[in-house]
């Protein structure tokens, strides 16, 4: 029972928050810069066209946090989240260690850890 309700506590709250990341990509709610600006940065960090990679790494993040937490077609919502988090890290965190302090890869890590954990 306990752990039923862990388990739920932790889909919703990752799954939720995924969802609204990926909303700050496609809309710019939650204070985000929409298709626009993330497409921009997407463009700075090599990937183009910027405002493609912007609308699939927020389609990613909205389908697969909706899934997460709703624990529906496991794995497939945990898939699509590692998959932003895995080029999360490559193209932005890496270069910068471990620390998020310096704008490393642990939270990143963070994320993949938990949701295949959840997946698992």
């Amino acid at each position: 029972m306990m752990a039923d309700l862990g388990l739920l506590i932790v889909r919703a709250i990752i799954g939720l928050l995924f969802i609204g990341h990926g909303l700050q990509k496609l809309t710019g709610w939650f204070g985000g810069h929409g298709l626009a600006g993330t497409g921009q940065f997407m463009e700075g960090i090599g990937l183009r066209p910027g405002r493609t990679w912007a609308a699939v790494a927020g389609t990613a993040e909205v389908l697969g946090g909706a899934l997460f937490a709703l624990g529906w077609l496991n794995p497939v919502g945990t898939v699509l989240i590692c998959a932003v988090m895995f080029m999360a890290i490559a193209r932005v965190h890496w270069a910068r260690g471990l620390w998020v302090s310096n704008g490393g890869s642990e939270y990143p890590l963070v994320n993949v850890a938990a949701t295949i954990g959840v997946a698992l």
